[in-house]
């Protein structure tokens, strides 16, 4: 049967759960482009890393004085990416030579001129290596808010590859569930989730400690949550958990790394919501697994949230794609409401000049859409 898109029927997804060189940007660029490499060594078509693996998860955000929160803040931008940086491009070739599509989380550094706001974010490159869009975490969770501003609306979208239409979320962006729709409404078929680790919980979200082994899944919000998303959506999801070990990074000082949960934790799973490969707990891996098109085609055989499982005329959504930016031209407004030339004005015209009333009204309408 004819498609009208050409994608493969079958595919690997890796999950690159490797530790960053922290706050070293340099080193850590080395290392992402092995890695990169090994990924490409191994077939692998989409290959996603934890949430800000570039240069490290901000472990210390809540265990340090002030001032030493503001030094570290300014290394951490300093050590971070900016979507002009020759290391962009350096990963890019990385990807190139290698052959497929990464989703990188990374600490980004505003392109808004005058501003040096951080951003949670993930990079996609194709297999080009170029970077082809960026998602920004929507809401930092709890104290993340004052490390990372608030991504904008335009950046809740999804792209084609050759593989499926690929979309992404940070964090506990996974658990919200209007995120997600506006995702699977866009026709998402491979979802990149992103985390700072695993972990258990202790009653509640604000009570977790470090994994120290994947029975954490009893209680960790990670396990249910990307069972489901795949399950509710029918994407192939890639699920990326943040490690490092439990030594001091160089810099830093003991009891500063405050928030350590990043032991792993990633997984790969499939539309019906099943555990291919992981949880991986407490080491560096590549985690990898192969996929079929027609795992997706089973479980929406059966429930299609896009097709026919779902009620739009009962509840639907709106998005808003658009970029929150410091100034507004608010005469664009002025000149869209602006009259329009009249039919007693167009035909006085074309009396004047001698032409057809059908050309006048047609170069007026050229200028009001210059305008």
């Amino acid at each position: 049967m004819a498609r009208d898109r050409d994608v493969a029927e079958s595919f690997t997804l890796g999950a690159a759960q490797i530790e960053p060189v922290y706050h070293d940007a340099e080193a850590t660029l080395d290392k992402t482009c092995r890695w990169i490499e090994r990924a490409g060594d191994r077939g692998v078509d989409i290959l996603v890393f934890p949430e800000t693996y570039f240069p490290g998860y901000p472990y210390w955000r809540r265990s340090t004085s002030i001032a030493r929160w503001t030094d570290l803040m300014v290394d951490l931008g300093a050590n971070s990416l900016h979507v002009d940086d020759d290391a962009v491009a350096t990963i890019g070739e990385a990807v190139a030579d290698a052959d497929l599509h990464l989703v990188l989380g990374t600490n980004e550094v505003d392109d808004r001129p005058g501003s040096e706001t951080l951003y949670n974010s993930l990079f996609f490159f194709d297999r080009s290596g170029s970077l082809v869009r960026r998602h920004r975490k929507l809401m930092p969770t709890h104290d993340e808010r004052a490390i990372w501003g608030r991504g904008d609306p335009e950046s809740l979208a999804v792209h084609d590859t050759d593989v499926g239409r690929l979309g992404g979320l940070i964090c506990y962006e996974n658990h919200m569930t209007l995120s997600k729709a506006a995702l699977c409404a866009q026709g998402e078929e491979i979802h990149a989730a992103v985390w700072p680790g695993f972990w258990e919980q202790h009653g509640h979200p604000g009570d977790k400690t470090r994994a120290d082994s994947a029975a954490a899944r009893d209680t960790c919000d990670i396990y249910p949550a990307v069972r489901e998303y795949a399950f509710e959506t029918q994407s192939f999801v890639v699920s990326c958990s943040a490690y490092m070990n439990e030594g001091v990074p160089d810099g830093f000082e003991e009891g500063e790394i405050g928030f350590g949960v990043g032991n792993g934790g990633s997984m790969l799973v499939n539309p019906a919501g099943i555990v291919k490969a992981g949880p991986v707990i407490g080491e560096e891996t590549l985690l990898t697994a192969e996929f079929d098109r027609d795992e997706r085609r089973a479980t929406k055989a059966y429930f299609d949230a896009m097709g026919h499982y779902s009620r739009w005329d009962a509840v639907n959504l709106e998005v808003n794609d658009g970029r929150l930016d410091p100034i507004h031209d608010h005469h664009g407004d002025d000149a869209a409401s602006a009259p329009s030339l009249s039919p007693a004005a167009a035909q006085s015209l074309a009396e004047e000049y001698d032409v057809d009333v059908e050309t006048v009204e047609a170069v007026a309408d050229a200028i009001a859409d210059a305008e």
